[in-house]
């Protein structure tokens, strides 16, 4: 893992499941500790059919832009495509994993997707 920003990322995620108590953070840390070639990447589509109105989604990886969100939900992502951001904005709320952690988001209900 070359990239200095992902590697700090992982270490703040590794710190939050340890003081939280949290296997949905330590699971997104060791997703994103894989090589780049085996990244999660996840399409709208996708979200829309396994994610119910009011989940909050952590996608280990990139969100794509292919399909339609048609439910109000949370996305957590390393990654977002332009497509992606543009229709997840219209019907749901999109953050990136570091700002989640930066919002306290609780580990309760969390739902990873990859």
């Amino acid at each position: 893992m070359k990239n200095e920003y992902l590697q700090n990322l992982v270490k703040e995620l590794k710190k939050v499941s340890a003081t939280q108590k949290s296997k949905v953070w330590r699971a997104v840390a060791e997703e994103l500790q894989r090589p780049s070639r085996q990244m999660r990447v996840v399409n709208i589509s996708k979200i829309n059919r396994y994610a119910n109105e009011g989940d909050t989604v952590v996608v280990p990886g990139k969100v794509l832009g292919s399909g339609e969100l048609t439910k109000k939900v949370t996305v957590i992502a390393y990654q977002f495509s332009k497509q992606a951001q543009d229709k997840i904005s219209q019907s749901g709320k999109l953050l990136s994993i570091e700002e989640a952690l930066k919002n306290g988001i609780k580990n309760k209900g969390i739902k990873i997707i990859g």
